[in-house]
């Protein structure tokens, strides 16, 4: 199948942690415009004690019927860089198999737990694990901030497949100006891709996001004609293979 181009106003929807908004807020709400997400998926944190904030699987598995993106997030949520390749491996394929239990499609994008990744876990995604796309935070190009903040547009022409970045990281400091700012990104063959947590996060106020501030900026992507997608979705536009150096990608 011949690829699409990529269109100007291109952005990617992320939701990281399986929190309880993503199903009964931002789900819904991202139906009401027709735009699609990625949900990325751990059972760490406190997902198996507390209910109140976290998804459970019965409600992943219904925002997969609804037809938005599961993605894997690890089984522990732990720096992959502390791990070796096969706890690394291990974390995804438990994953794998709990979706595979809610009859919830085998992941085929990632996103790297508190934005952490290295040359181990790429490898791990590459060779073992045929990961088709992956995410990453802001860094090293723009600084990491705890409570939100700018990153690099995705280049496929400059980033490698496996370490896409986050153009606008969500949370308390990071307010309309700065979400405006990433999305104008999204131009000349650049895609805008944002990360957001819960809205509200109840447990994590660091990257929380009001329900208030996610409606405005759904309601601008909507108003100005994004297109709004979830990460598998890049396959459209971008070639399941790798034309980028990924030790080069790590070393900027």
């Amino acid at each position: 199948m011949s690829l699409l181009p990529i269109p100007n106003r291109l952005v990617v929807l992320t939701f990281d942690d399986g929190n309880k908004s993503d199903f009964t807020y931002v789900a819904p709400l991202l139906k009401q415009y027709g735009f699609s997400a990625t949900f990325y998926i751990t059972e760490g944190l406190n997902f198996l004690t507390n209910k109140q904030h976290y998804l459970t699987w019965e409600e992943v598995q219904q925002l997969n019927q609804f037809g938005f993106e599961i993605g894997n997030h690890t089984r522990y949520h732990e720096n992959v860089n502390n791990q070796t390749q096969e706890e690394f491996l291990a974390d995804l394929e438990y994953i794998d198999t709990r979706c595979q239990q809610h009859n919830i499609p085998t992941p085929e994008t990632f996103c790297y737990p508190g934005y952490n990744h290295g040359p181990k876990a790429l490898e791990v995604l590459t060779k073992k694990k045929g990961m088709r796309f992956a995410r990453r935070g802001v860094a090293p190009e723009f600084p990491y901030v705890d409570e939100g903040g700018r990153g690099p547009a995705y280049d496929p022409e400059i980033h490698h497949r496996l370490l896409i970045p986050t153009t606008g990281a969500s949370g308390p400091n990071w307010k309309f100006d700065d979400f405006v700012w990433a999305i104008e990104q999204a131009k000349d063959g650049k895609i805008a891709v944002l990360t957001f947590h819960g809205v509200p996060a109840l447990e994590h106020s660091w990257v929380n996001t009001t329900p208030d501030d996610f409606n405005t900026y759904m309601d601008f992507l909507h108003e100005h004609k994004f297109t709004v997608i979830a990460l598998r979705d890049l396959s459209k536009y971008i070639k399941n293979v790798d034309c980028v150096d990924p030790i080069e990608t790590l070393e900027y």
